[in-house]
Formats: C-alpha cells, sequence, structure tokens
C-alpha cells in the first residue's frame, strides 16, 4: 500500500474545521481514501450500507475490473488459467501467489489426493439429517464438524495448522459433497480415488456405484474442472467477506469457512446457478420456447416482480468474463451428451439468443452469467439442482482459504467491528408493569 501524492480534505457547512485523510494507491484500481481516523478526529462514522463504497482490506489476491470485464487471481486473466491450468494449479497459485512448476504441481497434488479420505465416523454425523434435507444445510453441519476431529489444526494464528487444515478442507471438500449426494439418494457412499484427477475423482464418487465400473468422461472432467477455476475466488464478496469477518475474531478455519458456505447458499449469491435453472423449468412448465415471449413481457414489466435470473452481474458492468468461457464449456458437454435437443437446453440457448439481441437488455447489459451456463452444465453432466451451490462452495473454498491467510498474515488486521447509523428510541425509563 502506497501512500498517494494527493490527501482528501473533507470540509464541513457547519464552520467545524476540515480535516486531511491520507490517500492510499493500489497497484490497479481506485484509490482509497483512509478514513480510520476519522472518529477520532470529527466524532463521525462513514454511513455505507453494503459497504459498496468500502475497502475493509487490502488483498493482492483477486482483481476485478467491473467496466472491463476484467477477473485477476494474482495478476493472472481468469481466461488464461481456464485455457492453460488445471485447478490444483489455480489452487497453488491462490494459496502461495505464484503457479507451481513441474515439481511443486505434482507434490502439492500429491499432497491433496493423500487428504481426500475423511474420518468414518462422519457417515454417523450424516445419519443425523433428514434424508431430503438440502445439501447446504448437511454441508455447514459437515464442515463445521471437520473441527471436532481435527484438534491438531484448529489454531488459526499457527502457520503449520492453518497449511494442514487448509489442505484438509480442499482435499474434503469433495468427498463431503459427494456424501451428501448419496446419503440423499439412500446410495452407498464412494471412497476416493487416488489414481483420479481432482474433479475426475469427485465425478467418481458422485456417480460411480459398487456394482459395476465407472469410466470417467475427460469432456466432463475437463468442464467441471474449468468450473471450479472460475469459482475459485471472486475478491471481498458476501460470503469472502463473511469468513475474513469469522476468522477475525480467531475462531479456527473449519468454523470460518462453514460460515461461508452458510452465506454462499443465499439465493443473491451462491443459490443464483440453482435459481436461473429453476426459472427455466418455470418456463417449460408453462409451454417451453413459444412461451419465451411472454415471459420476456413478465421481465420488462416492473410491477410483474418476475426476474430474469442468470443474467447481468453486481459487479460486472460489461460481459461476465467467466461466462463467455463457461458458455465453450456448455456446447462441448451437451454436444458430448448428445443434449443438444433436449427442450431445457434449447430453451436456455433460445432465451440466451433472445438477450444478447433485445435492445432492452443489450442497453442494460443484461448478458448472460456465469451462473447462468454453470447451471445448464452441472445439470447435463448429471448434477441434480439443489446440489448446484455446494460444488460452487466446493469450488469456493481454496479462496476462502487464501483470504484467512492473507488476513491474518496483516498486520493491520484487527476482529471486524462495523458501526452503525443509531435510529431507535432514545434513553427512557422502564414503568412498573401496572403503568406501562
Amino acid at each position: 500500500m502506497k501512500l498517494a501524492d494527493n490527501k482528501a480534505t473533507l470540509s464541513f457547512s457547519n464552520g467545524s474545521p476540515s480535516v486531511e485523510l491520507p490517500v492510499y494507491q493500489g497497484s490497479i484500481g481506485p484509490d482509497v481514501v483512509d478514513i480510520r481516523k476519522l472518529y477520532a478526529q470529527t466524532g463521525m462514522f462513514t454511513y455505507d450500507p453494503g459497504f459498496l463504497s468500502t475497502a475493509a482490506c487490502q488483498s493482492g489476491i483477486t482483481y476485478i475490473d467491473g467496466d472491463k470485464g476484467e477477473l485477476l487471481y494474482r495478476g493472472y486473466p481468469i481466461e488464461q488459467l481456464a485455457q492453460n491450468c488445471d485447478y490444483l494449479e489455480t489452487s497453488h497459485l491462490l494459496l502461495y501467489g505464484e503457479l507451481p512448476d513441474a515439481k511443486k504441481k505434482t507434490d502439492f497434488e500429491k499432497l491433496v489426493t493423500n487428504h481426500t479420505m475423511v474420518n468414518e465416523q462422519m457417515q454417523f454425523f450424516l445419519r443425523g439429517f433428514r434424508r431430503d434435507a438440502h445439501p447446504m444445510a448437511v454441508m455447514t453441519g459437515l464442515v463445521g464438524g471437520l473441527s471436532a476431529f481435527y484438534h491438531d489444526s484448529t489454531d488459526i494464528n499457527n502457520p503449520e495448522h492453518r497449511e494442514i487444515s487448509a489442505i484438509r478442507l480442499i482435499a474434503k471438500m469433495p468427498t463431503l459433497v459427494a456424501m451428501a449426494y448419496k446419503y440423499g439418494i439412500g446410495q452407498p457412499y464412494m471412497y476416493p480415488r487416488n489414481d483420479l484427477s481432482y474433479a475426475g475423482n469427485f465425478l467418481h464418487m458422485m456417480f460411480a456405484t459398487p456394482c459395476e465400473e465407472y469410466k470417467v468422461s475427460p469432456v466432463l472432467e475437463k468442464a467441471l474442472d474449468r468450473i471450479f477455476i472460475l469459482h475459485a475466488d471472486h475478491e471481498q464478496n458476501a460470503s469472502t467477506s463473511t469468513v475474513r469477518l469469522c476468522g477475525s475474531s480467531g475462531t479456527n478455519p473449519f468454523a470460518a469457512i462453514a460460515a461461508g458456505v452458510a452465506c454462499l447458499w443465499g439465493p443473491a449469491h451462491g443459490g443464483a446457478n440453482e435459481a436461473a435453472l429453476n426459472m427455466l423449468y418455470d418456463i417449460q412448465k408453462a409451454g417451453g420456447v413459444e412461451k419465451i415471449g411472454e415471459f420476456i413481457k413478465q421481465v420488462k414489466d416492473k410491477n410483474s416482480g418476475v426476474k430474469l435470473m442468470g443474467f447481468g452481474h453486481r459487479v460486472y458492468k460489461n460481459y461476465d468474463p467467466r461466462a463467455k468461457l463457461m458458455q465453450e464449456t456448455c456446447k462441448e458437454v451437451l454436444g458430448e451428451l448428445g443434449l443438444e435437443n433436449d427442450p431445457l437446453f434449447k430453451l436456455a440457448m433460445a432465451l440466451e439468443k433472445i438477450a444478447l439481441e433485445d435492445d432492452y437488455f443489450v442497453q442494460r447489459k443484461l448478458y448472460p452469467n456465469v451462473d447462468f451456463y454453470s447451471g445448464i452444465v452441472q445439470r447435463a453432466i448429471g448434477i441434480p439442482v439443489p446440489l448446484f451451490t455446494a460444488v460452487f462452495a466446493l469450488a469456493r473454498t481454496v479462496g476462502w482459504i487464501a483470504q484467512l491467510n492473507e488476513m491474518i498474515g496483516d498486520p493491520e488486521y484487527k476482529i471486524g467491528r462495523p458501526r452503525q447509523l443509531f435510529v431507535g428510541s432514545e434513553r427512557r425509563d422502564v414503568q412498573p408493569l401496572d403503568k406501562r
């Protein structure tokens, strides 16, 4: 963090003395006004609901330029990583700051692979849930429960503990998600296989049964790996901020990540791809492709309450850079599985075409986002809709851990304590019961 040449001056119309505030420059992106001493100097706080204009930390992990449609992990464009690297290489980059060379790649893969099994007692933990429980309800419990099994790595201030818990979480998340799925459908759990890739192993644990051999499709394996890369981190979003805030209290890494899982569950965040596919199901039920015109008319009518899910993005005011990559993968997967003529996928492609051509959507820059395509790809692979957000949590785990580690290593980090603008009752006295 570098002090800028200029300072910000805050002046008041009521005659109070003006205040000079330092300005800091990042390596790229907007400068920031340092308001840490504002309360001490003025007795005032800033007011910023949702922290939309507040930098809560300094970070060197992920950079987003929403206007340009740019996403960088440690300086590398997401397009280059998705085309040239696999998920574990990307994980190494996020965790340690650099892409691995051939030896480090092999060592890191071996380390993760050797930690994919979970304690057998996790099976009994699962049995406490109803079979029809939402997978994210199960995942918040399972991830938080890991801290009960690994007492040797729960000190967040110990770098060695953070390292081993990071590897354990990255390695075990696919196993936990697959277990949650198998439990829900009443099939036996499949143990991890050390001879398969990270994505290949997940597919095997999800869809194999003890009855017959399951061959992992290279196209589906690559598609899933790409989904993981595109969702690995996304700067200071709601779930990442939750992990940081939770971790700032000194809680163990498993608890902090469980908090991130819980936050991701919301339909406005991680549940967006689930919401996008449910929207397609609703249009399909109403009459399919022929009813798209009616649906679009409702979307344009502000009073209808009908929303177009999977289009537009809170941060990207241009095309979501991940969406183009996911669109390619989507076409590859549908081609591999012979699903180009599946009614739901035809409906999705028709909706995409309208959104890319209709002036109403183009002017508002409501382009299809990564959630729109990743939902379609996951359904094609065979992942059920309620499990989509759990797959997102699996992918995002490495980003959460990288952010948590960065925060703990920051000498300026303190326990999070947002302020408020109080608008409730002023001081009043309690009256005796008979006088209230």
